[in-house]
C-alpha cells in the first residue's frame, strides 16, 4: 500500500475521532434479507443452546470438573455471539456499512482475541482433565479438585486477556491510511493490519507471536495429552473400557479440531496471501457455525450433559406437577 496518504502518527491525535467503516457483505446486496434471517435465527438458536447447557450445569449441585469447563466453555462462546454478531447484522441492514470507533473498534478485537484466547487455553485444561480421569483414574479426585477447576478457569481468562492486550495495543499503534474502509463484518485482526501503511512484515509479529501463544503451544500440549491417552488405551485389553474412554473424548476432540482448523486457517498465512472474500468467510463459519456446533456436539455425544439436562427437564416436570 503507497504512504502518501498515511496518516504517520496522528493516531494519537485523532483516535477519539476516527471512525472505520466495516463493509459487511455488501456486495451481497440481493442477498442482504436472506443472509439477515440466516444470521438471526443462528444467533437465537446458539445462544438458546448455550444457556440451555450454563442453566443445566449451574442447576446440578454436583458438577464433575468436565461440566464445569463445560459451563466455562458456553459462557465464552455466549460472549462470542454477542460480542461479534449484533455488528455483523447491523451492517447487513446498512446498505453502505457500518462505522464503528476507533476505541470500539479496539475494544471489539480485544474482546474477541481474549474470548478467543480463553478457549484455547480452556481446550488444553479439558484435555488434562481427560488426561488425568484416563491414564490416572484412581488419583483423579484428588488431582482435579474443585480447587485447581477454579485456578485453571481463572488463568484461561486471564492469559487470552494478556495476550489480546498485547495484539491490540501493537496493531492499534500503527499508523493507518486515510482509508479506513474494513473489507469485514467486525474488527478481526488481520482485515485492520491490512490497512496499515506498510509494507514491511514487522507488523505481522505480534500477530504471529500472539498465533504461537494461543495456537502453536496449546495445540502441542492438547495433542501430548492424546499421545499419552492414546499409550494407556492400548493397554486396556476390554473393548468396553476402550469404547467408554474413546466416548469421553470424542467431543473435546471434535471441537478441538474444529476451533484449531478454523483459527489456524484465518490467521497462520503471509500478509500477500490475504484474501478479504476467503477471510469473510471463513470468519462467518467461526464466528457463527463453530458456536451453534458446540452444544449440539456436547449435547449428542456427552453422556454427563445428556444426563443433566435431562435431570433438569424432569425437575421442571415434576415443579409443573406439583
Amino acid at each position: 500500500i503507497p504512504c502518501e496518504s498515511c496518516m504517520e502518527r496522528d493516531n494519537k491525535s485523532t483516535g477519539e475521532t476516527m471512525e472505520f467503516l466495516l463493509l459487511g457483505f455488501s456486495e451481497l446486496l440481493c442477498l442482504r434479507v436472506l443472509l439477515f434471517l440466516i444470521f438471526l435465527i443462528v444467533h437465537l438458536v446458539t445462544l438458546a443452546g448455550n444457556v440451555m447447557i450454563f442453566m443445566a450445569v449451574v442447576m446440578e449441585p454436583s458438577r464433575p470438573p468436565m461440566l464445569f469447563f463445560l459451563c466455562q466453555l458456553s459462557v465464552i462462546e455466549l460472549c462470542y455471539t454477542l460480542v461479534i454478531v449484533p455488528k455483523a447484522l447491523l451492517s447487513l441492514i446498512v446498505v453502505d456499512g457500518s462505522t464503528i470507533s476507533f476505541i470500539g473498534c479496539a475494544a471489539q478485537m480485544h474482546l474477541f482475541v481474549t474470548l478467543g484466547g480463553a478457549e484455547c487455553f480452556l481446550l488444553v485444561a479439558m484435555s488434562y482433565d481427560r488426561y488425568v480421569a484416563i491414564c490416572q483414574p484412581l488419583h483423579y479426585v484428588a488431582v482435579m479438585s474443585e480447587g485447581l477447576c477454579l485456578r485453571l478457569a481463572v488463568a484461561c481468562c486471564l492469559g487470552g486477556f494478556a495476550v489480546a492486550l498485547g495484539l491490540t495495543v501493537a496493531v492499534f499503534r500503527l499508523p493507518f491510511c486515510q482509508s479506513h474502509h474494513i473489507n469485514h463484518f467486525f474488527c478481526d485482526v488481520p482485515a485492520v493490519l491490512h490497512l496499515a501503511c506498510t509494507q514491511s512484515y514487522t507488523p505481522q509479529l505480534p500477530l504471529l507471536a500472539a498465533c504461537v501463544l494461543l495456537l502453536l503451544l496449546p495445540f502441542l500440549l492438547i495433542l501430548t495429552s492424546y499421545v499419552c491417552i492414546a499409550a494407556a488405551l492400548l493397554h486396556v485389553t476390554s473393548s468396553a473400557g476402550r469404547g467408554k474412554a474413546f466416548c469421553t473424548c470424542i467431543s473435546h476432540l471434535s471441537i478441538t479440531l474444529l476451533h484449531y482448523g478454523c483459527a489456524t486457517f484465518m490467521y497462520i498465512h503471509p500478509k500477500s496471501s490475504y484474501s478479504p472474500a476467503r477471510d469473510k468467510m471463513v470468519s462467518l463459519v467461526y464466528t457463527n457455525i463453530t458456536p451453534l456446533l458446540y452444544p449440539l456436539i456436547y449435547s449428542l455425544r456427552n453422556e454427563e450433559i445428556r444426563g443433566v439436562i435431562m435431570k433438569t427437564v424432569r425437575r421442571k416436570k415434576i415443579a409443573q406437577l406439583n
